[in-house]
């Protein structure tokens, strides 16, 4: 037997492929398939199932496209709904692929359909769990994303989700292997570990979640700190229930080089969003008017997810050369399939086509040092509320860059402020969208909070971030 862990991180997400004689099973695999395929012509092997965890909604799963081109069963855990084929399967049902088997465990709390697969290798014992977003590294999955499906609270699915966490997944020996759907940066969670894999006995010893003394204080502990889903779970979940088009349609047609007097024309006609994933350090000195920058060197598609939000927002985009596929197989993982196009040549091109171009004022930690007026200067930190509390520049205001379509409004376009994140990638983008906006009231500091750090500017005490997870 061979289980492979493909881990994608810019997702934060574990895929599963396992080989048993000559049979293989995939668990919640991404949307763009052919590296699963190149893994099974490799191998030699007949794809037999495509386990879904639950209705996944960060990303778009690849079940639909890898079934098609493989006649593999899509297959969910109970009470699961479909607008495609797909085997529903019982609590406890058994599937066997070549000497290995897969037990359906089902653990609803985080979705109703949420599916816990154990499995048992080739001697009959039980191995793993794949736990998709029942259990994480060191949390467990957020409860108040069913909500209105299930028509319940999120203190009723966590309630759900403790008794199946206590019934089926505390019982289980401590030396199985735990194979989570996410790990450290995804928005299913908020207190996960950055490993990807570990064993249930270690989970049962530290993960917060599995150490509460009776379930009021398991719902207590797991609602605390949750914050608003980004905007679009929701446009997730429904292409995974409903269907998609496939991966290979939305590249071809996403794929279309424009001139910039084409790239121009488009834009205007369709009121498309022009997406600039070219790195911080060169969007700042120039770019076209009304781009917004989303570094395709970060975490570049849940950012998207978060800000752009409609799915069905119409997109035109502006790479480093080469990068271009690489930009529109990441959008398309979360479901932003109306790429109309790319800019042929980046922005060198649009700058030799004698186009407008405007940029950021952005300066370093030194010279926002030399600039600061303790009592006088404001500052906007866009981080996390987390990093803002273990620690900040005195006196500064927490408006974390997720919430940017909140805070705005609370922007006086006559003064001046500072604006920082850690490194220089988030209050980008932040920058970004405020000059989209019509705001040049700003000064963005290069380097962050990192950097800031690093200069007399007064500070707070440090406080260790384990202390204030809870905001995370």
């Amino acid at each position: 037997m061979k289980t492979e862990q493909i881990y994608t991180g810019c997702l934060a997400q574990g895929a599963y492929y396992v080989v048993s004689n000559k049979e293989a099973f995939i668990i919640d695999p991404l949307r763009e398939v052919q590296p699963y395929l190149d893994r099974i012509a490799a191998d030699g092997v007949k794809l037999k199932y495509i386990f879904e965890t639950h209705f996944h909604a960060d990303f778009v799963s690849g079940h639909l496209d890898l079934s098609k081109q493989t006649g593999a069963p899509i297959v969910y855990g109970p009470t699961a709904k479909t607008e495609f084929e797909a085997i529903i399967a019982e609590d406890g049902q058994v599937f066997e692929i070549g000497a290995v088997k897969i037990k359906v465990l089902h653990t609803p709390g985080h979705t109703m359909e949420s599916t816990t697969f154990l499995l048992i290798n080739e001697e009959g014992k039980d191995e793993a769990i794949f736990s998709g977003d029942t259990l994480f590294l060191g949390d467990v999955g957020r409860p108040d994303l069913a909500q209105k499906a299930a028509d319940m609270t999120q203190e009723q699915l966590a309630g759900m989700l403790y008794e199946s966490l206590m019934t089926k997944i505390m019982p289980l020996a401590d030396d199985l292997t735990v194979y989570p759907a996410h790990g450290a940066g995804s928005a299913c969670g908020k207190n996960m570990m950055k490993e990807t894999v570990d064993t249930l006995g270690n989970q049962k010893k530290m993960n917060y979640a599995l150490n509460q003394p009776n379930k009021e204080a398991f719902i207590a502990a797991v609602t605390d700190g949750l914050l608003p889903p980004p905007a679009y779970f929701g446009h997730n979940v429904a292409m995974n229930k409903k269907g998609y088009d496939s991966f290979e349609a939305v590249k071809e047609k996403a794929m279309t080089p424009l001139s910039p007097a084409a790239f121009e024309t488009l834009v205007e006609a369709t009121g498309a969003l022009i997406l600039d994933t070219r790195p911080a350090a060169d969007f700042y000195q120039g770019f076209i008017p009304q781009a917004v920058n989303i570094g395709i060197r970060g975490d570049f598609a849940p950012w998207v997810g978060a800000l752009i939000g409609d799915v069905k927002q119409e997109i035109v985009l502006i790479t480093e050369a080469g990068m271009e596929e690489e930009v529109i197989t990441r959008l398309s993982r979360v479901g932003f399939d109306k790429v109309l196009g790319y800019l042929e040549g980046g922005f060198a091109a649009w700058q030799e086509a004698g186009k407008e171009v405007d940029q950021v004022k952005r300066i370093t930690a030194d010279e926002f040092a030399a600039q600061f007026k303790a009592g006088e200067s404001m500052v906007i930190d866009v981080r996390k509320e987390s990093e803002y509390e273990a620690e900040h520049v005195e006196d500064a205001y927490s408006k974390p860059l997720a919430y940017i379509n909140d805070w705005t409004k609370d922007i006086d376009p006559s003064q001046h402020f500072f604006m920082h994140c850690a490194g220089g990638y988030r209050s980008m983008i932040a920058a970004s969208i405020l000059q989209a906006r019509g705001y040049r009231n700003f000064t963005e500091v290069d380097g962050g909070f990192g950097a800031i750090s690093k200069t007399e500017v007064p500070r707070t005490d440090f406080v260790c971030q384990s202390k204030v997870l809870k905001t995370n």
